[in-house]
């Protein structure tokens, strides 16, 4: 028997261990099953020399679990180790002392492991002793049994085994015990070794008999030894990517499209990537992306390996350039890595272009699903937008997709304004803004629907990248003010008839929880609404990017702001305005005439105080100024309640305004309530 201490510079690894990697712990399942591949495929490659002259066998890894015991065993028939070997590789660890691992490594698990090759050591982290049975495939070589209770102290002895290999055994930790759960432990052999090259079995089928599940014969093989991205693209069928699909995703909708990666220069990469059908929240999305170093599962965290955009993919990626023991921040200032996710845009980008070109009418009926993915990339990857330019569509209200070069040559004759800037028409609601949507048509105007969930942040930078550009909601304003081809007809009241008509109607505008409204008067013509509401573009598209960005929420917390336009040629409006001035034109004489002296004071006191410097203003002239204000506005308020009073029984002035809310989705409760029995009143 041989005994010694394990060679590091610390007095105990063992507890530095356990307690830095604690947070991962059940990695350590994932290194011993690697160990254990690694061993075998080391065989396979020594017979394919010529220097293993001995049958292979049965190659499989086997893990097993014995409660009782309390062990966890990882079993494999690879090239075993001699004991010059063990105290070679397990024995001796690099390790430069124990305050400079603290300081270097203690951020995380991975990275611990990666730069001390502790794959095996993680095992300490589950379990309070650890045995290694082994035989090399060496001639003449003999079974050794290594033995450690976690402490640097060692046992060497000779064992019983018959077949090369070895046998890991895990005496596992009191404060581990749910390793020795069967379903937890198939969880984690399925998360992390469920593609790896050679079989791992863990225990045995089982079958339904008399009334309960026992175990047969034949081996719990948990992976596949040929995962569909080792396989060369050519000799697979679109159903064998769907099934593979659904073995990754076994609850998820078909994907959309999926592209197969295969590149050994300058690095090596293979996977395949799937476009999913995404819903709605882009958030619940993420992370369905798993990488692999030869099979074995790393992480679906691969920020930095792909862009941020493409993170909503799902599907595979693995490459041994990448390693498997690896920290977040190394990926993120990795040169090989950056390669990668370069390589992996361009693939994406290739890919849409062939399948945009190959068959353009599946890609328009895939478009819906697949803009969220496009409208990302150019929001958030700088240069996609020259790749995506040639296969990023645009979709009309009626359904017709254009690329952007064939929108433009649509539009450019007609919707060009007195600037020469191109105005791209678009609505968010094919039903909401309807009447909206049906005025620009009847002006011979097309109309883009931009219903994605990124579709409107994207407009941004398509107005930057877009020659004399500009986007414009079709509910923004009057039609005739949407796209601006001459000087607007002036209306022909007079600015008191045009005071006292929005004086009328701002009277019995609602409140409205955060929203406010401006009234204005324009002569839209006889055939044109009475009465619009807009909103306009830049405010409500500042509120909706606040969602999106941080550092934009004051926009998200002001009012919506809405414009409540009077067409001053209307009939009907027309008519508000005379009946106004009749029932109101006695009561407002002695106001407006008293107004009109309140003012010519204000005016002579504001010309005499502009003679001086603000420093020079007495409290009396303040107080001066303030008194003629007031008077000021106690008139214009006098004239306001008339107004108002008027306005209060005229039903016309309630049912034009209920018909402008109504329209835009506003009324609702009790004000709808009222406008339905009004509604039926008017037409007895």
């Amino acid at each position: 028997m041989q005994k010694g201490n394990i060679g590091v510079t610390t007095e105990n690894i063992f507890p530095v261990i356990k307690k830095f990697l604690y947070s991962d712990h059940e990695i350590f399942l994932r290194e011993m099953v690697s160990n254990a591949v690694d061993a075998t495929q080391k065989l396979k490659t020594l017979q394919q020399k010529g220097d293993f002259k001995g049958e292979l066998g049965d190659l499989t890894v086997r893990v097993s679990m014995d409660a009782d015991k309390g062990t966890i065993t990882i079993s494999d028939h690879g090239i075993g180790m001699t004991e010059d070997e063990i105290d070679k590789y397990i024995n001796q660890i690099a390790f430069s002392g124990v305050t400079d691992f603290l300081e270097k490594y203690k951020d995380t698990a991975n990275s611990i492991i990666g730069h001390f090759g502790l794959g095996f050591y993680s095992s300490f982290m589950v379990a309070q002793k650890v045995e290694i049975v082994t035989k090399s495939y060496k001639e003449g070589a003999k079974a050794v049994k290594w033995s450690c209770d976690g402490s640097p102290a060692y046992e060497i002895d000779e064992a019983e085994r018959e077949d090369r290999g070895s046998d890991i055994i895990l005496y596992i930790d009191d404060d581990c015990k749910e390793f020795l759960d069967k379903y937890k432990l198939e969880q984690l052999l399925n998360k992390y070794c469920k593609f790896l090259a050679v079989p791992v079995a863990f225990g045995k089928k089982t079958e339904w008999k008399d009334g309960k599940q026992v175990d047969t014969d034949e081996d719990n093989i948990i992976n596949n030894v040929e995962p569909l991205w080792t396989k060369a693209p050519s000799t697979l069928k679109d159903e064998d990517y769907k099934s593979f699909y659904r073995t990754l995703y076994p609850m998820s909708d078909e994907p959309l499209f999926w592209i197969h990666l295969n590149v050994d220069y300058p690095f090596n990469l293979t996977g395949i990537l799937y476009f999913p059908k995404i819903k709605s929240n882009i958030e619940l999305q993420r992370n369905k992306i798993q990488l692999y170093c030869n099979q074995v599962f790393v992480t679906d965290q691969v920020e930095g390996i792909v862009p941020e955009f493409l993170t909503l993919l799902h599907g595979v990626i693995d490459s041994p350039d990448i390693p498997l023991n690896v920290s977040r921040s190394y990926l993120q200032s990795d040169r090989e890595v950056k390669k990668i996710s370069t390589y992996i845009t361009k693939k994406v980008a290739d890919r849409l272009k062939a399948i945009f070109g190959e068959d353009r009418k599946q890609y328009e009926e895939k478009w819906d699903d697949l803009k969220l993915f496009i409208n990302y990339g150019i929001l958030s990857e700088e240069g996609f937008y020259d790749r995506a330019k040639e296969f990023a569509l645009m979709k009309d209200v009626n359904g017709k997709y254009f690329t952007f070069d064939e929108y433009k040559t649509l539009i450019e004759a007609s919707q060009k304004d007195k600037d020469d800037t191109l105005i791209y028409l678009y609505a968010t609601d094919k039903e909401e803004q309807y009447s909206y949507i049906k005025a620009a048509e009847d002006k011979g105007y097309s109309v883009l629907l931009l219903d994605g969930q990124l579709d409107v942040p994207t407009i941004q930078t398509l107005e930057q990248k877009f020659e004399k550009s500009r986007f414009t909601r079709v509910d923004s304003d009057i039609i005739d003010r949407l796209i601006v081809k001459s000087d607007a007809p002036k209306s022909d009241l007079s600015q008191e008839e045009s005071d006292n008509l929005s004086a009328v109607f701002k009277s019995q505008l609602p409140n409205l929880d955060k929203t406010e409204f401006m009234v204005q008067v324009d002569a839209l013509g006889a055939e044109a609404r009475p009465v619009i509401i807009t909103q306009n573009e830049w405010m409500r598209r500042m509120k909706e990017m606040s969602r999106f960005q941080q550092g934009m929420n004051f926009y998200g917390q002001m009012p919506d702001s809405f414009n409540f336009v009077l067409n001053s040629d209307h009939p009907l409006v027309k008519r508000v305005l005379a009946d106004s001035k009749a029932a109101t034109e006695e009561a407002l004489k002695p106001i407006q005439s008293e107004l009109k002296g309140q003012e010519a004071r204000l005016a002579a006191i504001q010309q005499q105080q502009e003679k001086k410097k603000y420093d020079e203003l007495t409290q009396e002239d303040r107080d001066q100024k303030s008194e003629a204000e007031k008077a000021v506005q106690a008139e214009k308020d006098k004239m306001q309640q008339i107004f108002a009073d008027y306005a209060k029984t005229n039903d016309v002035v309630h049912q034009l305004i209920d018909l402008a809310l109504l329209q835009n989705g506003m009324l609702k409760g009790e004000a709808l309530d009222r406008f339905l029995k009004r509604s039926v009143d008017l037409i007895k």
